[in-house]
């Protein structure tokens, strides 16, 4: 699947988040209701790491998503495409690394980070399978990648009242609390866009994940996938020939 961003090239895309860069979390909050911040702290908890490892934060935006990690002591690189958001989250929290890179071409070394997250970016990568596969790259042997990612509600009549928020209710909203509307427009029909939890945790599968799990939050707006890389090559070839029947889930409850 080649979304190619909804026919926005990445340097467009870019910009788009510049522009929306100084407001962007305040507005983050706004449109989920609050529950970002939720979302995100369950995301800290299933990466279980520790003080003396190091954790790389891809589509960490301003920061945001990484200061968890930072004010725990831990080792946390941010890195995004947009120089905007990198500007402003660094001028917040200069304790923090800040790194621009390309999340299908990541500027770093092979076995370089113990935990790899992305949180509400992958969605927004023009190549997300390559992506995967970089993540995997630069994640040591027996390290963890969690992923949370907007995804589709799992009950019929929560998922008819949920496309018509993104499509309807998003856009007004956006209108009146964003410094670029548009911009939301586009996040809104990525998301309409965005495959199942069952299609995400194939493609890690497929990009030589192991013990791929997921678990539902808010009845399916949000999936969180969690994911290991093999101890070795060969242990990741023999899981994905082997792999057959559904993914496991993280939990297989609904959390609201």
């Amino acid at each position: 699947m080649n979304r190619a961003s909804l026919d926005k090239r990445p340097d467009e895309v870019a910009t788009m988040f510049d522009d929306v860069a100084p407001k962007y979390d305040v507005v983050n909050d706004v449109l989920s209701m609050g529950q970002t911040r939720r979302w995100r702290k369950i995301v800290v908890d299933a990466m279980e790491v520790s003080k003396g490892q190091r954790v790389l934060d891809l589509a960490a935006g301003t920061g945001t998503s990484s200061e968890p990690y930072a004010d725990a002591g831990i080792d946390v690189v941010a890195c995004d495409f947009s120089l905007g958001m990198l500007k402003v989250g660094k001028r917040r929290r200069p304790d923090i690394d800040f790194i621009a890179g390309d999340a299908t071409n990541l500027p770093f070394a092979d076995n370089t980070f113990d935990a790899t997250t992305i949180s509400f970016g992958l969605r927004n990568v023009n190549e997300p399978k390559k992506a995967l596969a970089e993540m995997l790259r630069v994640t040591k042997p027996g390290g963890r990648l969690v992923i949370a990612e907007f995804s589709q509600p799992v009950v019929p009549l929560w998922r008819t009242m949920y496309t018509e928020y993104l499509m309807r209710a998003l856009p007004a909203i956006a209108v009146k609390v964003a410094s670029n509307p548009d911009a939301y427009v586009y996040l809104a029909e990525s998301i309409r866009a965005w495959p199942d939890q069952d299609h995400l945790a194939a493609w890690l599968q497929e990009s030589g994940w192991e013990k791929v799990t997921y678990r539902n939050l808010t009845g399916g707006i949000v999936a969180v996938h969690r994911a290991f890389k093999p101890a070795s090559p060969s242990n990741g070839a023999a899981a994905i020939a082997a792999h057959k029947g559904p993914v496991a889930k993280l939990r297989r409850n609904i959390v609201r």
